[in-house]
This record gives C-alpha cells, structure tokens and sequence, in this order.
C-alpha cells in the first residue's frame, strides 16, 4: 500500500473563530453573532461495513482477475444508483517489474454543475502478494484487503448513500474517485529506486499508479478541486490516524480544518493532534502533477510508526474492521462537507 519515508517535524496550528457585533437599531445593545454550524445527517457505520464486506466477498481485487473486473462493475453500479454522474478511466498500467495491467479509475459525482468541488479518495485494488506476512507460506498469496483498500471505499460509498437520501445535501460539488493499481509496488526496490517519469522525489516505483494516471489525464478538461482527501485504512479497531507529514506540507490548512472538525464531533482519540510520518500514497500526484492539494488520512501508529497490525498480510480480513472507526471517518467528512460554502 505504502512506505513510511521520513517523520516530520513541522506542526501548523489554526484558529476558526468568526463573529462579528452590530449596533441594535432600537437601542445600543450589541448583540454577538456567531457562525454556524450545519449539522450533518448521521453516518451509517453498518452500511459502510456492508460495503465492505461485499468488496471482501469478490475475492481480492488485483488488476487481470475476474474478482477485480467484478468489484469494479459493483462500485460503478453503487455510484450510479446513488444518483452520482459517473467516468471510468480505463487504462493499462506498466508495474515496476513490466506487467501489464488492465485498471480502472472509477469517478462518481455529486452535484457536477457546481464550481465549486471536493476530491474525496481511496484506492479498490488489492495488493497481489502478503509480503509482510509471518507465514512464508502465505507471503506470495494476494491480500483480501479489507481494511487496506476496502475500508475507504466503503466509507465513500456510504458517504454517497447518504448525501443522495438527505433532504438537505452540500452546496460544493463532490467527486468521490477510486483510484486503481495502488498496490502493485515492489517494497524493496520502492526503498531505493524513485520514480523516473516524473522525477518526484516521493513517488517510488510501482506504487500509486492510478493516481498518477488520473492526475496526468483528468477525467473533466480544465477540472480543478478546491482540496483533497484520500482515505487509506480507516477500518481497523483502535486506528489512529496522525497528521500525515507530507499533508502537512502540501496542505496544513485542510489537515486542520478536518482534525479539528473530528475533535468537535469527538473523535480526537482517533484524529490525533501530533504530526506523524510522511508516507507515499494515492496524495502525492495530485498534488505534485494535477497541482490539487490533497490530504491522506491513513492509519499509523504513533509514536512507534508503521500501519496495523495485519497490514500486508493474510489477516486482513473483515475480522479487522470495527464500526467506531467507520462512524468517526465518515460522520467528520460528512461534517467537513456540510460545512463549506
């Protein structure tokens, strides 16, 4: 899925206070108006788990697979049936080894007509080998992902579902993407070999390709995002999820508004208040090549660093994915959404 490169040690702080006085025109009372704050509808965790589960269920979704044809066909499916607009980008990637794989971008959107637009992210593949597994004996089996890949496409899935049931919907634009082929790389080539296409210092061989392919080749001309986020192991029981370094970077201001949304709503425990690693994810094109700022909410551990336990194993099943989690993902973003004009 990813590599953890450096830890960062920049921490940005911001401060949302709005409010203004008037004069009462009858007497000279001033009366404090403060900004408001639109409640969000509720977000389904069972739902988001269902979604999950079904991906799971298709077997693991690596590129040239019946499994991954069938998945794709589902999620486009799903988009559409929440009244999302819906682009396919079918491609053939080159990985770091020289296959060739048949991927598929799938893009649904809410609210096309308006100016106004948020990518909200996460990769659908499924890593083709457990390489971090302790059994040897699995290590060249493919991953079932649940939690790395299927945890955030639920959650977007979800996210669609219920904006398209509420009465009351966001004013901005949303575009929900599934990037294909992110978890094809080759780790330890990925920890010595960079990218060359492109001469990104961040992007290693082999990882991201559908990013990087979207960012090249934009599924609208002249399409632009007000901002990012990209989800990547949002499932797991107990997940924390850091200030990721190079988001940090790219982006500090989205990353505040986001943690602190999670922190009003309560979910600090999961939102964490500290800066963590920078990591090489489905962020790092866009906001390289397709110049989009873009965030990355992902799992690590803090403090000590790395991903969840089963991260790139054979465990990474449905056994991994708690329902606190879901909700606390996907009721902030369906929170941070509400709430942009």
């Amino acid at each position: 899925m990813t590599r953890t490169i450096t830890l960062s040690a920049v921490a940005f702080l911001m401060a949302f206070s709005s409010c203004k006085t008037k004069q009462n025109e009858s007497d000279t009372t001033q009366t404090t108006e403060q900004t408001s704050t639109v409640t969000a509808p509720a977000f389904n965790a069972d739902s988001a788990y269902t979604y999950i589960d079904q991906q799971v269920k298709f077997g693991p979704r690596v590129p040239n697979t019946p499994a991954h044809v069938q998945t794709g066909n589902y999620l486009a499916a799903k988009l559409k049936q929440f009244g999302c607009e819906v682009i396919e980008q079918n491609f053939v990637a080159t990985t770091w080894d020289g296959k060739k794989l048949n991927a598929r971008n799938i893009i649904g959107s809410i609210n096309p007509k308006a100016t106004k637009r948020i990518v909200l992210a996460s990769h659908w593949d499924s890593r083709p080998h457990a390489d971090q597994d302790s059994d040897k004996a699995d290590q060249s089996k493919p991953v079932t992902a649940a939690n790395d890949g299927a945890s955030g496409v639920g959650v977007l899935l979800e996210l669609a579902r219920t904006i398209q049931q509420s009465q009351q919907k966001p004013t901005v634009g949303i575009d929900i993407i599934f990037f294909d082929a992110e978890d094809w790389g080759n780790g330890e080539k990925a920890a010595n070999d960079f990218e060359k296409e492109s001469g990104n210092q961040y992007d290693y061989i082999g990882f991201c390709l559908g990013s990087r392919y979207w960012s090249k080749n934009l599924h609208k001309p002249g399409y632009s995002a007000y901002y990012g986020i990209l989800l990547d192991m949002v499932g797991a029981k107990g997940a924390t999820f850091a200030k990721e370094g190079l988001s940090m970077q790219f982006a500090p201001t989205v990353v505040n508004k986001v943690w602190q949304t999670a922190s009003q709503a309560g979910y600090s425990q999961y939102f964490v208040d500290t800066t963590g690693g920078q990591i090489t994810d489905d962020h790092v094109a866009p906001n390289t090549i397709a110049k989009i700022p873009m965030i990355d909410i992902i799992h690590t551990n803090i403090g000590t660093g790395g991903f969840f336990p089963a991260w790139h194993t054979a465990e990474d099943d449905m056994s991994n994915i708690d329902r606190g989690t879901l909700k606390a993902v996907g009721q902030t973003l369906l929170q941070v959404l509400y709430n942009e004009q």
